[in-house]
């Protein structure tokens, strides 16, 4: 793949007239970059990689750029707001109990610093065109929620220098702090508790395309072969957090004979479509089926049979992004923060 080379001073526009000087988006067009990242390298900001910085300082010098220093003060002002980005790929991610809980909690955070939220939902072919937000001097930096299967898009936009924290989970060549719950510790304690309960055959539901859920997933596979047990691959269901699917793939489950004592749900919403399901097919949650759930969003106690969830702390997620946020404001190095997860037991796993 060709790479993109240096303007040469003959690849450099002339300005029809003596009095018509280079603007910052001139510089931004020929070093193929955006202009936030112009302002930030002519700044010496160390967010912008070193490469960067020079190659536009001395594209700068070579036009005889002079930085608008009125509209420079302008941009260095703080700005009291912060992006608050959902990435989903359907309308009901943002009504998700658990987004809004995460949400209400990074809402709080934000009040405590005096600081405003700007929330957007973004769907994946939507991805690649968010920066704007922090680009066009909206907002201070992005806090992200929901990765899905956008972590290369993720890692090339914080490459640009977007201050950005995401909530998902932590891949091994991130280059965006993340903050998230323990996946893999959250799916170990799901299959163990479930195997203690005497499950034999143990569905798993989720996609695990997704980041979070591949990890629910290696650690729920684990539990199974830690006891001599083997995960029956006909038994996975790929359908994301909270798919209208769910209730007729169940039914086809049963239609077709498969049989299953145990099912973990890698988010409540799902869960709970899952025991209704069940329920109306004549299976008894948890006499014939036993579930657990992933989140703990208020709603696993208030129905019937109480769920089992795996918790993640969603008031210290909320502050954790917010934390990590403005030390990146500050250039100061931040690293990924993994929470602790939790098996919280109730009536859907019980013995009967």
């Amino acid at each position: 793949m060709a790479s993109r080379k240096d303007p040469r001073p003959t690849d450099i526009p002339q300005k029809q007239k003596s009095n018509e000087r280079y603007q910052m988006a001139d510089l931004a067009r020929l070093a193929g970059v955006s202009t936030s990242t112009v302002s930030r390298a002519l700044a010496d900001n160390p967010l912008i990689k070193e490469a960067t910085r020079r190659k536009i300082q001395t594209l700068a010098q070579t036009l005889n750029y002079q930085v608008n220093q009125s509209a420079a003060s302008l941009r260095k002002r703080d700005i009291p707001t912060m992006g608050l980005v959902i990435m989903g790929e359907s309308k009901q991610s943002i009504s998700d109990p658990f987004i809004l809980s995460l949400i209400g909690h990074i809402a709080d955070a934000l009040d405590e610093l005096d600081m405003n939220m700007l929330l957007t939902r973004v769907t994946p072919d939507r991805a690649k065109n968010f920066a704007a937000l922090y680009e066009s001097g909206q907002v201070a930096g992005l806090l992200v929620i929901g990765q899905l299967t956008n972590h290369s898009q993720l890692n090339d936009l914080y490459d640009r220098g977007t201050p950005m924290v995401v909530w998902g989970a932590r891949m091994p060549d991130s280059h965006y702090p993340v903050v998230g719950g323990d996946n893999f510790q959250g799916g170990l304690l799901a299959g163990q508790h479930l195997v203690q309960a005497g499950c034999k055959r143990i569905a798993f539901l989720g996609d695990i395309k997704h980041p979070e859920v591949q990890m629910r997933h290696a650690g729920f596979v684990k539990a199974l072969t830690d006891v001599g047990q083997s995960f029956d691959p006909s038994l996975h269901m790929p359908l994301l957090f909270g798919d209208t699917a769910l209730r007729a793939a169940i039914g086809q489950w049963i239609d077709q004979k498969i049989e299953f004592d145990g099912v973990f749900a890698t988010s409540d919403v799902a869960a709970l479509t899952i025991i209704a399901a069940l329920q109306e097919r004549g299976l008894r949650v948890p006499r014939d089926v036993k579930v657990v759930g992933y989140d703990d969003i208020p709603l696993s106690t208030h129905i019937h049979p109480t769920l089992t969830s795996i918790r993640q702390p969603t008031g210290l997620a909320g502050r954790a992004m917010v934390a990590l946020m403005r030390q990146r404001l500050q250039n100061a190095e931040v690293d990924s923060v993994t929470l602790p997860t939790t098996l919280v037991a109730r009536e859907s796993t019980a013995f009967i």
